[in-house]
């Protein structure tokens, strides 16, 4: 199997359990792994047979940009399991970094897999 792979896709959110975090949008980024077949698409050379990554981007970030949710897992959860229902992929590895979340730390960040 194959994989494409989405590296720091930068979004903004409202996102976290504290008082302040939920009405002041925070910086996340989001790493996507696709598991996907490109064979036909290879041979073909036409986006129709592709997974239009472009359009995974645009989907993931509208999902994050409207979140309600105030737990990264809960995100994340929602946003492989959008992948995995509206794109042909197999599978799924979603990192979620929330930069600044730990004093002293670079970030936190929470990784899931989930198989379409």
């Amino acid at each position: 199997m194959d994989e494409l792979t989405i590296h720091g896709l930068e979004v903004s959110a409202l996102i976290g359990v504290r008082d302040w975090e939920r009405y002041v949008r925070q910086r996340l980024m989001i790493d996507l792994t696709l598991e996907i077949d490109t064979a036909r698409a290879a041979a073909s050379d036409s986006l129709g047979d592709a997974v239009d990554y472009g359009a995974v981007a645009r989907r993931v970030r509208e999902i994050a940009e409207r979140n309600e949710a105030q737990l990264i897992e809960t995100l994340a959860e929602r946003l492989a399991t959008t992948v995995c229902n509206e794109f042909q992929v197999r599978r799924v590895r979603l990192t979620l970094h929330k930069p600044g979340a730990v004093p002293n730390a670079r970030d936190v960040a929470i990784t899931i897999e989930r198989t379409s």
